[in-house]
Parts: structure tokens; sequence; C-alpha cells
């Protein structure tokens, strides 16, 4: 590996430093190649066992995302009254000033009156030390996560049944397994690099089976065996069916259950009111796939499960994740080669927050806040004489907490709820009753800036030094390759500066808890609460990482690739248990008001809220802005054209998007992307519409499952701008319009010059003054070109650099000349005319569209090398698109499968 060089200052010739991509759990090796202050490249780390020097698009591309600009928050700003702006303040300042409010509410109304709202994306350093702050000196378990959201139903599925919050696999499970069954997970597009391998493992060996579960045909489902496209909801009711088809068909290890397990008698029953046809009546699959599927699991050499939020994200996350453990541990099929399983993190530090106790529900090391001898543990390990014994709030009850005035004091940090949790009206609501809210943040793009009281400037990646865990429990160390913007700092050291002031008003005695030297200081100490636990790596410290990652648990200096090789569990008694796990409908059915089954997910380029995603034009151009896929037979039903408005409403909101045919849907199904928010569209954002209602036993939110009606939305008036020049800057002056129309989009660019898309559309068209005002946000008071028409509502202006290229404009209520533009602003060709142009007369030029974000290659030149006659290897040969990560590969095959007929039927060739 290559140790970290220290930061220098700006005119430091180049350095490389190892570090972890900051994305998803994989938990990719990266090399950062920097200079000053910028990250000139990212490459993978061939060294890192994790990822072998793979990158998916997303990491390939972090270097784009490194700014100084007004994307970033750099210094600390407060409002001193509810109803001002906030001004910048010195940091010191704002960290008295955060412990002055801290300690006053802790005074007046007790230490559960504040509450910290954390990220999977913090380093396990600073999640030690929230912790340490919360629990420690505040006195509250109201500490939680974002990992809330994603993780904790996978972990209470691997508490209730193997006893510990560890996932049991690895990555090089991928190479043995004779079958792979992805569960609620689109691999190809939320773990990339892992597909990567996936695929490879099957085309080395041919015989090897994947199931796919999911309700839609996703890129991932395009390498299954078979895909099992069950309605919303509906995994319990598969996972029980496929167990009374292995039960009955002795396709179980009843040695294995009799020496190892306990209660598969008490679920025997359970099982048997599952048969497959009643499943198939539930999951809307034939019972004869559930059988076969069942079959292959049960013969299987060796079976391997990966599932992520299709699983997690729902009212009956927990029994989900459980009635897939029990088909390995019915066949044994657990704690071996190729076999196990697996939950895949989301986020790149979920793991790692866990093992750090950063959640109201989990103290360091796995431990249990319901448990008195656990709390007293870690009391003496920090020198406290207690922890406190109240129970903590969890996400969602900690804003149902602010709504009602029991939390008066929101810590929020390195996470976006303005955007990320469901209902977003209510969340809103709470925000907006917080007596003081601190959020503590590196972009300054974030919808949750909004509501700050405090803003504290938080370093992101790669300024930080610290240690996460991935999802095959490796630790491995980041390091900082560039050093914060102006006041910027570590969110642990953050953390201590309040913590530090906080106890000298509050306990002066454990000011001291927070001094620590540097990171390898608190990694230490949390890395002791882990030792004689079943996680254990307290002999693992900063020096041992200099030499790799390290796979916990550590014994005998030892790393652990595969938990339960020796059957034995921690659990009391040593054995995994089988739970009685029933199916519950999704917690908001559709009926006659609401009769679409919406499900929500990710994107291949995006990541979460857009907050660093959105700053990379390589990223935005393979998806630009927000849709709604619906069956093409409910557009027809509708009668909706592609990319026609409609109104998506669910119990709880509404928004406005454009309609796209997707046939890898159900009729009756619709899919959402997740990543908008109203930093990027009217309203609310896309949890406008998620429901509030939680697992009973994790508390994790039915983020995945919503029942929406959608239809037309007739906006007739709909304007089109583009305006060149620092997307952060420019959101600022144009943020404000999108509160002003039914529909509208803020979009970052992607064109050659960057800037900001706006998209508007209304039922009539403005006045003339509204159409004056936006004309001037958009710097076109003074155009080159204007061919309006104020009387209809049509405003049609170009601004021109002085190379006589657009640097601005607008097209509203006549965007005939969109196409044109776009791609005259994005480097094409001048116009013959300009005036033809804005008039919609130019011709119907169209803008290529970036399939692989790698190598740069467009949908325009994918379809000439199909046109040409090239298949799939001479497309990666003459063009070098899906020769990156790959993740462009199967939307390629996709663009085969579809224009070969059409080629051939323009040629004769069609029989």
């Amino acid at each position: 590996m290559i140790a970290a060089i220290p930061i220098k200052h700006a005119d430091a010739r180049a350095h490389t430093v190892s570090s972890v991509c900051c994305y998803c759990g994989t938990g990719c090796g990266v090399r950062v190649q920097a200079s000053g202050d910028q990250v000139l490249s990212v490459t993978g780390d061939p060294d890192h066992p994790s990822n072998q020097g793979r990158l998916c698009s997303k990491g390939r591309t972090l270097a784009d995302t490194v700014r100084r600009d007004a994307a970033r928050v750099r210094e600390a700003e407060w409002r001193p009254r509810r109803d001002a702006a906030r001004a910048p303040l010195a940091l010191d300042d704002a960290l008295e000033l955060a412990a002055e409010r801290l300690a006053g509410t802790i005074r007046r109304h007790g230490p559960h009156a504040v509450g910290f709202y954390l990220s999977g994306q913090l380093l396990t350093e600073d999640y030690a030390v929230f912790n340490k702050l919360a629990r420690a000196l505040v006195g509250t378990n109201n500490i939680d996560t974002n990992s809330r959201l994603c993780m904790s139903s996978a972990v209470s599925g691997y508490k209730r049944t193997l006893g510990a919050d560890a996932p049991p696999a690895c990555y090089d499970d991928l190479d043995s397994a004779d079958l792979v069954l992805i569960a609620g997970s689109n691999m190809a597009y939320a773990h990339p690099v892992l597909f990567r391998r996936l695929e490879a493992a099957k085309a080395a060996r041919p015989d090897m089976k994947v199931v796919v579960v999911d309700p839609r045909r996703t890129d991932t489902a395009g390498i299954a065996d078979l895909h099992l496209a069950i309605a919303p909801g509906s995994d319990v009711a598969l996972f029980l069916a496929m167990l009374n088809v292995m039960e009955r068909e002795d396709l179980i290890d009843r040695g294995y259950i009799a020496r190892h397990t306990q209660g598969f008698d008490a679920l025997r029953a359970r099982i048997g009111a599952y048969p497959p046809q009643v499943a198939q009546a539930l999951c809307g699959v034939p019972a004869s796939d559930i059988e076969q599927a069942a079959r292959w699991f049960g013969q299987a050499g060796a079976a391997l499960s990966m599932y992520t939020m299709g699983l997690n994200q729902s009212a009956n996350g927990t029994a989900k994740n459980a009635a897939l453990i029990h088909l390995h541990l019915a066949t044994g099929q657990i704690g071996r080669p190729g076999a196990g399983p697996f939950s895949l993190t989301g986020q790149p530090n979920a793991m790692g927050g866990r093992e750090a106790g950063g959640m109201a529900t989990i103290l360091p090391g796995h431990r249990d806040p319901a448990d008195a001898a656990h709390r007293a543990e870690v009391a003496a390990a920090w020198g406290v004489p207690a922890l406190p014994d109240t129970p903590g709030l969890p996400a969602l009850h900690m804003f149902d907490a602010v709504l009602e005035g029991r939390v008066k004091v929101l810590w929020i940090a390195a996470t976006n709820p303005a955007q990320s949790l469901p209902d977003q009206a209510r969340v809103r609501q709470a925000l907006r009753a917080a007596e003081f809210v601190i959020v503590q943040e590196a972009f300054a793009n974030t919808e949750t800036l909004a509501y700050a009281d405090l803003v504290l400037p938080a370093a992101t990646w790669p300024e930080k030094n610290g240690s996460v865990t991935n999802s095959e429990r490796r630790i491995s160390r980041v390091r900082a390759a560039i050093a914060p913007p102006g006041s910027a700092q570590p969110d642990w050291r953050l953390a201590c500066g309040v913590a530090r002031r906080l106890a000298a008003r509050i306990a002066p005695h454990k000011a001291a808890l927070f001094d620590y030297a540097d990171e390898a200081a608190v990694f230490a100490e949390h890395a002791g609460l882990t030792a004689g636990r079943d996680l254990d790596y307290s002999a693992v410290d900063y020096a041992a990482l200099e030499q790799g990652p390290r796979q916990w648990p550590v014994r005998g200096g030892h790393d652990t690739a595969r938990l339960y090789a020796d059957g034995r569990f921690p659990t009391p008694d040593g054995r995994a248990r089988f739970i009685d796990v029933d199916h519950v409908p999704v917690a908001d059915p559709v009926d006659g008001d609401f009769p679409l089954w919406l499900t929500t997910g990710r994107l291949r380029d995006h990541w979460h809220t857009m907050a660093r995603t959105g700053l990379s034009a390589t990223l935005v151009r393979h998806v630009e802005e927000p849709w709604i896929s619906l069956h093409p037979q409910e557009m027809a039903g509708l009668g909706l054209a592609e990319d026609a408005l409609v109104r998506v409403r669910s119990r709880r909101g509404a928004v406005v998007l454009p309609a796209r045919a997707d046939e890898g849907l159900e009729p009756g199904r619709a899919f959402l992307p997740m990543h908008w928010g109203s930093g990027f569209m009217a309203g609310d954002g896309v949890n406008a519409l998620t429901p509030p209602a939680c697992d009973p036993v994790s508390h994790q939110p039915e983020l995945k499952h919503s029942a929406v009606d959608v239809a037309a939305a007739p906006l007739p008036w709909q304007a089109m701008a583009w305006l060149r020049g620092d997307a952060a800057a420019l959101r600022q002056a144009l943020a404000p319009w999108l509160a002003r129309f039914p529909y509208a989009v803020l979009l970052p660019s992607a064109l050659g010059g960057g800037g900001l898309r706006l998209r508007l559309a209304a039922e009539a068209a403005p006045a003339a003054d509204v159409l004056d005002a936006l004309a001037r946000a958009l710097r076109l008071d003074r155009p080159a070109a204007a061919f309006d028409d104020p009387a209809r509502g049509v405003l049609r202006r170009a601004g021109l650099d002085d190379a006589r290229r657009p640097d601005a404009f607008l097209l509203a209520g006549d965007t005939r000349a969109q196409a044109g533009m776009l791609a005259w602003a994005d480097g094409g060709e001048a116009p013959a005319g300009l005036a033809r142009l804005l008039m919609g007369r130019g011709g119907a030029a169209k803008r290529a569209r970036t399939v692989c974000a790698c190598m740069g290659v467009t949908d325009a030149a994918i379809e000439s090398g199909i046109a040409a006659g090239l298949d799939l290897a001479g497309l990666k040969t003459q063009l070098g698109c899906g020769t990156g990560c790959g993740s462009c590969v199967p939307e390629i095959r996709d663009m085969l499968r579809r224009r070969r007929p059409v080629l051939a039927q323009a040629s004769g060739l069609a029989t």
C-alpha cells in the first residue's frame, strides 16, 4: 500500500495517497494524486483486496467533485433570529455558540431535549467522538444516523437469527458460489464493482445460476437465469414458499439444523401455510418459478445471497432479512466458501458506525444500550460513572419528538434529512419547529441547510484522515490528500471543539474526555472497546493498517474472511435461531384512489441526494433530470406521450414529473429515482411521496413502497433556460424560481460550459413582469438576440460571449428551439441563422447523451456503431465504451437488442 504523504501548501509537488472511495459500502481502495489544494486524479488501487483496482463511474470521477468554490461550506454561519439571514461567524465563536445553546437546553429541559442525527458517510473516528459526546457528556441516547434508513433491518435480521450484526460472507465468495440469489438489490447500479465481479465469475463458470428477486427488470436482472418480478413487499411469502419446497423435497440439511440451530420445528407450521401456489397469489410470480429457485438453492454446492434496500426499507424489513437467512440455516449454506447471507452495505461506513455504537439502539462494540452490564462496560472504558438508561430515539422518532416539543435542539452532521427522510412535509415541519438546529456540512447545496440556525464547516473526502469498514467487515484507512478549505475541520474535531466548551459549562471534569492528539488516538480508544466482542479488532491500530486493510474479527493476529465455519454462533447457547416470521402487506396499500405501486431506487451515476455527484458534469450527463417510469400499457391508458408531464400523488404529498415508458416494469407499477429533492425540483422532492411507517424491530422506514395515483398534468406553458457559469453560485440566484411554478427543475448542466438548466411549466403564461424578472435572473435583460411576443407569454432570447458562442438562452412559451440551442451550447456547429434557430426553424438537432461515463461515449456514437454493424466487442474496440468500469455494458446490450430489429427492417432483412 502507498503510505500517506503529508499535506503541503499550495505550491507543493504532486503527491499520491492511498485512501478509500466515499460512495457505497463496497469500500474500494483508491489512489489519489493531488497537488496543493487540487485533486488531479483518482484511480483504483490494485493492492486493495476489496476492488483490486476496479472502480465504478462514480469513483472514477471523484476528482471532478472536489471543489473550493461556492459548492463548499467553508466558514461557519449563524442566524441571530429565525427571520434573519445567516451571517458569517468565526469558527471559535460558532463552537462557543453551539456549546452555549446546548448547555442552556440541557439546564432547562434535561439531556433528552437534545438529539444528534449523523451519517453513514462519517468516518469511524467521527462516530466514536459523537457517540461519546452524546452519551457520556450530554447524557442522552438520542443519537442516530441515516444508516437507520438503509441498514437497520439488516442489523436486526442478523442479530435475531445469527446473534450478532456481522455479515458472515466475503467478496471472494462470488468466485466460489454455485448459486447467487440477489434480492432487493440492483447491484449493477448500487454496487457496480461487485456486479462486475459477479459477471466475471459467471463467465468463468457458466453453470453458476443467478436468481434475481426484484419488482423491476433492472440491469442486474439482465444477468439472471431466473428473474422473479415479485409484487412489492412480498419477499417473506416468497422465501417461506422456497423453504416449503426445500423441506418437502428433502433439500434441507437436517443434521445441520439439529446441531447448530433452534426454532425450526416451531417455524414448520408457518412454512406449511406457504406452498408455492399460495405464494404465487401473493407474489405475482408463477409457482413453478418459485419451485425452480428453491431447487437451485437447495441443490447448490454453495449458495450465496446478496441483498440490500429492497429488503431493508420496509415496515416488515427485519422479517424479510430473517426469512432469507432461514434458507441458509436450513441448508447449512453458511461459513464456507461461496455460501452465506450477505447484506451489501449502502454507505461507505455504515458498518463502522454500527461498530462505534453511533445509533440509538447500539453501543460501541455491538453492545446493547438496554443491557446494564453493557452500559457499565462502556462507562468504565470512557471513565464516567454511568451511561443514560433512557432509550434513545431512532431517526423518524427523533423528528417526531422535535415536532412534539420533546427534543428542542438537533445537531445534524453529514446528512440531508430535508431530502432523504420519508414524509417530507412532516420532516420539514419538525425542522421549522426546533428551537435550534446545528448543521455540520461540507456541501452548500443540501436542502437541510435552509433550516440551520448554526452551520459548522466540515471537511470531507479527500480532506480527512481516519478509517472505514466495508460490507465484508474490512477496515481500511482513509487518508487526506489535501487540506480542507477555509475554516472547515474534520467532523471529529468539530465535535471535540464543542464538547470541551460544553463540558466547561455543565461538567468541567469531563472536558479531558475529548483531548485527543489525533485520529489515531480516537481509533485506539474505539478499537479497545471491541475487545472480547464478536467483532474484536482491539489489536489493530493505525500502524497495522499501514500494512493494508484488516478484516474483523482479528484474533491471534489473523483476519477472518468467513464467520461461523465451526457452526458456533454468538448466542447464549451457540446456536442460530429460526424465528417465526410472516408475510405482512406493505404499509401503504393500493386502492381505488391510489392504484399504482411506486418503488424508488438508485441510478447508476448518482448518489443519495446528489450533493457530490451533482458536481460532476460527466455523471450528470447520463441522467439529467428526474422522471417517473411507467409500463407502456399505463402510459397508453392515461393517453401520455413520452416525457409528458404527470402529477404523481400519494397520501402525503405530490410532485409533477415527466413520464417515460419502461417495459421492465409490470403493469400497475411505477418507479422513481430517489435522488432529487427540493433543491432540484418544485415541491418537497421525491420523498414527499414516501410513507413514514417503520419496522417495529429495526425502526427502518418503508421508503421503497408507496401507493400513488398518476394523472396527466396539463401545463401547456413551458420554458427552458440555460445559463453558463459556476452552478453553485447560480443556484443561489435561481433557486427561488422553483417555488413559483407547479413544475420546475433546476439542474446541474452537463453542457460543455457547465452552469445550470431551468425548466418550468404552468397552466397559463406568467405576467409580463414575472417574465421580465426571469430574464434578469438569467442575465438576459439585454440579450444578443431576442424574438419576444409578451402578449402570448413568449420570450426567445440568447446571450453570446465574445466568441459568439452562447452563454445563456431562454425559451419561454415556445420551446421548439431547445434541442438546437442545447446542441449549440454543448459545442455543436453554430446555426446558419440565430433568428431561425430561436424561432424553432433551425432543424431538429439532437444533443447526445452520455452512456459510457468513463470514456465519454455518447448514445449517438454507439447508435452509429450499431448501424455500421458493430457488435458489443466491436463497440468496445472502436469506441472504448464498456472498457472502463463496465457499468454501461447492460445499457449498450439493450441498445443493441432494440436497434438491430429496426436496422434489419430498414434493410429488408427482417424475417
